[in-house]
């Protein structure tokens, strides 16, 4: 088993020495964990097919999941793509840097297992200084799926990431808690109108101020397992974000949603199990459950999916059974948390009503 090193870096000013060696690592053909806006990364050199299969194999992610390639200057996205829409540099000069992804024509020089064998390349420039200097020290595109292994919920500190790559990677670049916690949005600018494969950072409302009409791909709101043959985007195909505990959301109105939630606990609790709730401030003191966590406030988004990823794996920590979920409404960033906790749940959705 490898050593897995980690290097306290400075988030905004990051050290020129750090960010050198971490770069030799990725050149060399290693793996090295890193911090973005959205979760933390695990990057390999993305023009590297070895490298590339490095990365899947220590992550076990399934090899039709292809990576998202990260880039440290616009001008890369002309090689990697083989036709870049003028909606698409809209977009790009608007939100890049930032948690928004877009999937192109892929070009010649990527590699097949970059792709997963696809004829589209996901690509996206990150908000984080960590990152981008990782990127351009590299000197080269760097493929970087969410550090932790395949299904489980994204890492957002590097404790996560050691978790369940310590002695599996290289390195770790450590620069404390992302900002986000949900992973960017993906957005397909190869159809017209553009289509969201997953929410997330960015959200809709804020494409369509942009762009005009966007679409959502039906696995985005999916309520049910949907069949997808060839995922262009990860986060479409494969499990993704479960605790080990079963996990279950109750969507509806929050009164509804309460009431559910309490005879749900109930319910488990005479089948002698261990109950978390993952409830949000305005209701968390409703419940009598083995824990309690709360996502935060219910019109403050962006704090909840911040929290989500983090109290997922605190629920975990605490050797839960079952944990029941408040639903939360679908608008901004709340389309994204909710993605990830229907597909945490694999499905496993209860619709409450009074």
């Amino acid at each position: 088993m490898k050593k897995t090193l980690v290097f306290k870096v400075n988030s905004e000013n990051p050290e020129a020495k750090i960010i050198r060696e971490a770069a030799g690592i990725i050149r060399n053909g290693g793996l090295v964990a890193f911090p973005t806006e959205t979760v933390y990364g695990l990057g390999a050199d993305a023009l590297n097919a070895k490298a590339v299969l490095a990365l899947f194999k220590a992550k076990r992610r399934p090899p039709d999941n292809p990576p998202i390639v990260h880039i440290g200057k616009f001008e890369d996205v002309y090689k990697l793509a083989m036709d870049v829409p003028a909606k698409a540099e809209i977009l790009m000069k608007t939100f890049w840097p930032g948690p928004l992804t877009l999937v192109f024509k892929r070009s010649n020089i990527v590699p097949d297992v970059t792709v997963a064998c696809l004829d589209t390349i996901a690509v996206r420039m990150p908000k984080h200084n960590v990152a981008l200097a990782l990127i351009r020290e590299s000197g080269c595109p760097i493929a970087a799926p969410s550090a932790n292994l395949a299904g489980k919920p994204s890492p957002t500190t590097t404790e996560h990431v050691l978790e369940d790559l310590d002695g599996r990677i290289d390195a770790i670049l450590d620069a404390g808690p992302t900002r986000i916690g949900v992973e960017s949005t993906v957005l397909d600018v190869t159809v017209d109108p553009p289509q969201i494969l997953r929410p997330g950072g960015s959200p809709r409302e804020a494409l369509e101020a942009v762009l005009g009409k966007v679409e959502l791909h039906p696995i985005v709101v999916a309520e049910k397992r949907l069949p997808v043959e060839k995922a262009r985007s990860p986060g479409m195909k494969h499990r993704h974000y479960a605790p080990k505990a079963k996990l279950v959301v109750v969507e509806g109105e929050l009164p509804a949603i309460v009431q559910k939630v309490m005879q749900l606990v109930n319910n488990y609790k005479k089948q002698e199990m261990k109950v978390g709730v993952l409830a949000t401030n305005e209701t968390v003191s409703f419940y009598k459950a083995d824990v309690v966590k709360s996502l935060g406030g219910r019109n403050h988004l962006d704090v909840v999916a911040k929290n989500l990823f983090g109290l997922l794996r605190e629920f975990d920590a605490e050797g839960v059974d079952v944990i029941i979920a408040e639903g939360v409404p679908t608008e901004g960033l709340g389309l994204a948390v909710m993605n990830r906790l229907r597909k945490a749940s694999g499905y496993r959705i209860v619709k409450a009503s009074l």
